[in-house]
């Protein structure tokens, strides 16, 4: 079982930057890949980020490539999405998310899901 919980969220102006942190508990948060999604009001969930369980292998979405970074540090089961340049279409919730599989890029090959933290991108 794996509980996470996002912070980091708030309002920026664009082109400005942020970066949302992912607290993970429990004793396997190393054998999971991590994922960061994002859900803007009456559109789907959609995937931005991923990093595998050792950080070898990162993969995103190509509306973010360039521009945001994921990265992971088991010591503090945390995982982070550094996001620079941000443009008002990065609006959305963010939500981080644990996977038994291989930076999986769909939302139904991961397990567990925080609750998400609230982007707002300016114009």
């Amino acid at each position: 079982q794996v509980q996470l919980v996002e912070s980091g969220g708030g309002l920026v102006q664009a082109g400005g930057s942020l970066r949302l942190s992912c607290a993970a508990s429990g004793r396997t948060f190393t054998i999971y890949s991590m994922g960061w999604f994002r859900q803007a009001p009456g559109k789907e969930r959609e995937f931005v980020a991923a990093i595998s369980w050792l950080g070898g292998s990162t993969v995103y979405a190509d509306s973010v490539k360039g521009r945001f970074s994921i990265s992971r540090d088991n010591a503090l089961n945390t995982v982070y999405l550094q996001m620079n340049s941000l443009k008002p279409e990065d609006t959305a919730v963010y939500y981080c998310a644990a996977s038994r599989g291989t930076v999986p890029m769909r939302t139904p090959s991961y397990d567990y899901w925080g609750q998400g933290t609230q982007v707002t991108v300016s114009s």
